[in-house]
C-alpha cells in the first residue's frame, strides 16, 4: 500500500477533486464518513447517518483506495491506526480531522445547524468534545489508573510508514486523535470562513509536496494555534454540553444515566484541564524511536524528581539550527553517534534537545540522568539548542518553546521545583557553550543566576 503519510492522502484528495469539473470538495469528507471517519454516536447525532459507501471511485487506484478505507474503517477501540505521518513529524488521526473540515465546510454553504439541548458548537463535537468526554467519564467509571489521555507512538519507517505502535496503554484519546481533532477544529473554522479545494488547504498546512518542506509548516504550529481560537473555558463549556446529550443518546443513555449534572460539570472540569496542560500549555516532544535513536548503552541511572536546576546549551556542532523533522531527526542522530562513539558515553547526553522546528526531541528525556554538564547532572535537566549561537540567536519562538512552554510544563508536572536555578554551560566548566548570544539572552529568563 502507499505510506500513511499525509503526502499520500493529499494525492488521494486530489485525484477524487480533479475528477468532477467543478471540484468535489463537499463530498470528499462525506466519503470520508461513509467509510467510517465518523462512527460515534454524537459524531453521527451531529452530521447525520453516513452516506453508504461506494464501490472504487474511478480516479484512485486499488491501492489507494484500500489505504482510505483502512485509514477511515478502523475499529473505534483503536484509533491509532486511522493515522498517518505528517512531514513535521507529528502523527494525524483522520477521523476528527474529516469530521471538522466537513463542519467547516457545511457553515459556509449555510448549512442549518441541528439543534440540541444544550446547545453544542459541532465543531468541538465531531472533533474532541465527544472523545475527550467519554475518556475522561470512562477513566472515573474504571480502574483509576486507566490514563484518559495519550500516549504518543512510533512508526516503523519514517520514509515508508505503515504500521504505528503506541508506547503505552491506548486511551480514547491517543496523541494523534488529539492532534487530529486540533486540526479539525482549525481547518474547519478555516473553511467555515472561505472554502477552498481541500487538497490544496492539506497541501498548505501540512506543507507537502510544495516546497514548504524547508520551512515549518502551519501544522507545527497548530498547539499554539488551537488555544488561541479555542480560549479558556470553550473547552470545558463543550465537553459538559456534548455529555448532556450522549445521555439522551439511544447508544450512550445507559452508559451516563446515573451521572448528575454535578458529576457532568466535574468530568468536563478535568478533562478540559488536563487535555489544555498536555496538549496546549506543554510542548510536543518527539520521542527516541521516531528520531531513530540507537539503544542506550549499559544501564540508565534514574533521577530524583523533581529536580533543582536546568543548564541550557548549545549543540554548537551542527552549527546551522534545524528546521525540518528531517534535518533534527538527522541531526539527532549525529550527535548520538558523536557522543557514544567519540566520546564514548551511553547515550546522547542532553535531556532534550531543542529544534527550530517547533518541536523538542527527546535525548535522556524526564527520568534519567544525563551527559550534559560534568559534575551536575544528577541536578538538572540539560536542554541543547541545536545550532551554533555564538553571535546570533535562535528564533523567537524557538527561545519561547523552552522559556515558555518546557520550564513551566516541567514545574506544572512536579519534574521541576518551582523555585528552580537557571544556568548556562559556561557557569560550571570551561566553555563558551551556550554562546554569547544565547547566554544573554538567557540572563533575561527567569530562575536564572
Amino acid at each position: 500500500l502507499p505510506p500513511r503519510r499525509m503526502d499520500s492522502v493529499v494525492q488521494i484528495v486530489e485525484a477524487l477533486e480533479s475528477s468532477h469539473h467543478r471540484g468535489i470538495t463537499g463530498t470528499v469528507p462525506e466519503l470520508a464518513r461513509a467509510l467510517g471517519g465518523c462512527g460515534t454516536p454524537g459524531c453521527r447525532a451531529v452530521l447525520g447517518h453516513p452516506p453508504a459507501a461506494p464501490p472504487t471511485p474511478p480516479p484512485l487506484d486499488h491501492e489507494q483506495w484500500l489505504l482510505f478505507t483502512q485509514l477511515l474503517g478502523h475499529a473505534t477501540t483503536a484509533p491509532e491506526r486511522g493515522a498517518v505521518l505528517a512531514p513535521d513529524g507529528s502523527t494525524v488521526a483522520l477521523g476528527p480531522l474529516f469530521a471538522g473540515i466537513e463542519v467547516g465546510l457545511k457553515r459556509a454553504m449555510g448549512w442549518p445547524t441541528p439543534t440540541f439541548e444544550p446547545p453544542v458548537d459541532p465543531l468541538y463535537a465531531v472533533t474532541i468534545a465527544e472523545a475527550l468526554g467519554m475518556s475522561f467519564l470512562l477513566a472515573r467509571r474504571g480502574d483509576a489508573n486507566r490514563t484518559a489521555l495519550g500516549p504518543d507512538g512510533c512508526w516503523d519507517d519514517v520514509d515508508d510508514p505503515q504500521n504505528y505502535t503506541l508506547l503505552g496503554p491506548l486511551s480514547p484519546v491517543p496523541d494523534a486523535v488529539a492532534n487530529g481533532a486540533m486540526d479539525g477544529v482549525l481547518l474547519g473554522a478555516r473553511l467555515a470562513q472561505a472554502p477552498i479545494p481541500l487538497a490544496d488547504l492539506l497541501r498548505d498546512y501540512y506543507g507537502t509536496g510544495n516546497g514548504t518542506e524547508k520551512e515549518r509548516p502551519p501544522s507545527s504550529y497548530r498547539r499554539r494555534d488551537f488555544g488561541v481560537l479555542t480560549g479558556p473555558g470553550k473547552l470545558e463549556e463543550e465537553v459538559a454540553a456534548m455529555l448532556r446529550v450522549l445521555r439522551v443518546l439511544p447508544d450512550t443513555q445507559e452508559l451516563l444515566e446515573d451521572v448528575g449534572s454535578e458529576e457532568v460539570v466535574a468530568i468536563a472540569r478535568q478533562a478540559a484541564r488536563d487535555f489544555t496542560e498536555v496538549y496546549i500549555e506543554c510542548p510536543a516532544i518527539v520521542p527516541r524511536c521516531m528520531w531513530g535513536a540507537r539503544p542506550y548503552r549499559g544501564t540508565p541511572k534514574p533521577l530524583t524528581l523533581p529536580l533543582s536546576s536546568v543548564y541550557i546549551h548549545h549543540t554548537f556542532i551542527p552549527s546551522a539550527p534545524c528546521r525540518t523533522f528531517t534535518a533534527c531527526a538527522q541531526a539527532m542522530r549525529s550527535m548520538q553517534r558523536f557522543h557514544q562513539d567519540t566520546r564514548g558515553w551511553d547515550d546522547i547526553g542532553y535531556s532534550f534537545v531543542v529544534g527550530s522546528d517547533g518541536y523538542l526531541y527527546q535525548g535522556r528525556g524526564w527520568h534519567w540522568v544525563g551527559a550534559h554538564t560534568k559534575g551536575y547532572n544528577t541536578k538538572g535537566y540539560g536542554v541543547g539548542y541545536v545550532g551554533d549561537f555564538s553571535a546570533t540567536l535562535p528564533d523567537p519562538d524557538t527561545i519561547a518553546l523552552v522559556r515558555d512552554r518546557l520550564l513551566p510544563c516541567a514545574v506544572r508536572t512536579g519534574r521541576l521545583h518551582h523555585n528552580y536555578t537557571l544556568r548556562g554551560h559556561r557557569q560550571m566548566g570551561h566553555t563558551d557553550c551556550p554562546g554569547n548570544s544565547l547566554f544573554r539572552e538567557i540572563e533575561t529568563w527567569h530562575g536564572f543566576k
